[in-house]
């Protein structure tokens, strides 16, 4: 074991794992801050909802353009240009911010945002396979997974203690620090890139691009259509519902302070973190044709927090099942994420991994902005009964991930 551990944490992985702590903890409070000034500054789920849902389709589409982008560009150059600009784009709202009307404001920059990590994010995927041996690529994958929900685990615990005792704006200059230094950081690592020939426009390069992973999936792989498919019903119904649901339920329902949004949102990433753990220690014994239980495991605990609230438990109770539960459903979502990562690295060829990953995860998360419009209408329809919001979402989940049992059990043969 020690000597795989010396052999994954070479001085490149190494170099991208560091950037991506302080990348992803300046990611981090920023995702935890913004959104939850905007609630509390409107105090409209709707609104809520529909900025948030908004601010996830500039990821969606550049995903993909990420995806191509991670194939053909040196993946060291799309980091630190992506860095750069965030903490740019972070310094633009701090000096804007108070001065332009607020919602538009917000839309702009969060669309921009999540525009920029839907472009940096597969650059990180596929650069995987490049610095790491195959027989440490589950490893590889799970610590970089780990590095994202280690720093979503301090990023809401410390952002909502400054937020609570300062605001928004020593949040965004932190943002900007960690953005920075992680650009600088990233000039120094080196990963292997061969310069793929390119003698027609941009655009067209990537239509044939995509043309061409779609016909190595259609002829290869066709089960990798019914599996982004169901993810993306998923997203739908129990991502959607947790992105919005929990702030709603915490700060608006249950009335608690930002700390304690913090620390909610903490939960989440402390799933995410033991999660990423026990995919590293279970590389081995992790099969595809359990994947259904885990994504039972998410609805049962959405399913549970509903009967609570149903219930009429006190706040203080409501708001520790929320916690706990948010814990559970997140450790379940991140070994499943890390196995459909790991399928597709795998199973696809090394100049279409990051096309591949890319437009899977696209494609996947094209249904979550619904969701979060969706839920957020109906956080303010059934003000007061926010259980049967929380009930249904459990149910259709629990009855899509039985039907993926099928699915995933055709992979496994």
């Amino acid at each position: 074991m020690k000597t795989n551990t010396q052999k994954l944490f070479r001085r490149d992985f190494t170099l991208v794992v560091i950037g991506q702590i302080i990348s992803l903890f300046g990611n981090a409070i920023l995702r935890f801050a913004l959104p939850l000034y905007l609630l509390r500054e409107t105090g409209s789920s709707s609104l809520f909802g529909a900025v948030t849902a908004c601010s996830m389709i500039p990821m969606i589409v550049l995903s993909l353009i990420g995806g191509i982008l991670a194939d053909r560009v040196n993946k060291r150059n799309i980091m630190v240009i992506l860095d750069f600009s965030t903490a740019i784009l972070i310094t633009v709202f701090y000096l804007s911010l108070g001065k332009v009307p607020t919602v538009p404001l917000f839309i702009v920059v969060l669309m921009l945002l999540y525009g920029i990590s839907g472009t940096y994010q597969p650059a990180v995927q596929a650069s995987i396979p490049a610095l790491v041996s195959d027989e440490n690529l589950m490893a590889g994958n799970a610590v970089i997974n780990q590095v994202s929900t280690l720093s979503g685990l301090l990023g809401p615990v410390i952002g909502g203690a400054i937020f609570g005792a300062a605001g928004i704006f020593p949040i965004l200059l932190v943002s900007i620090v960690c953005f920075a230094v992680s650009a600088v950081m990233e000039i120094f690592i080196h990963i292997p890139h061969q310069r793929q020939p390119r003698t027609q426009g941009i655009f067209r390069v990537a239509r044939e691009d995509l043309a061409e992973s779609y016909r190595f999936v259609r002829t290869e792989k066709p089960i990798f259509f019914t599996v982004v498919f169901l993810v993306a019903a998923f997203n739908l119904v129990l991502s959607a519902v947790m992105m919005i649901g929990i702030p709603v339920l915490v700060v608006q329902v249950l009335g608690m302070s930002d700390m304690r949004m913090g620390l909610a949102e903490a939960a989440l990433a402390l799933g995410g973190l033991v999660g990423g753990l026990l995919a590293a220690v279970l590389s081995q014994r992790l099969h595809l044709k359990d994947s259904p239980l885990l994504l039972a495991a998410c609805s049962l605990a959405v399913g549970i927090v509903g009967l609570a609230l149903m219930a009429g438990l006190p706040a203080e109770a409501c708001y520790w099942v929320i916690t706990g539960l948010s814990f559970a459903a997140m450790g379940a979502a991140t070994l499943f994420s890390v196995q459909m990562f790991t399928l597709v690295q795998r199973e696809s060829p090394a100049h279409l991994v990051g096309k591949i990953l890319a437009a899977m995860i696209s494609i996947s998360m094209c249904a979550q902005p619904v969701g979060q419009a969706l839920y957020g209408v109906l956080f303010d329809r059934f003000a007061g009964s926010e259980w049967v919001v929380m009930i249904g979402a459990a149910v259709v989940s629990l009855l899509i991930g039985l039907y993926s049992k099928r699915v995933f059990s055709k992979i496994e043969d």
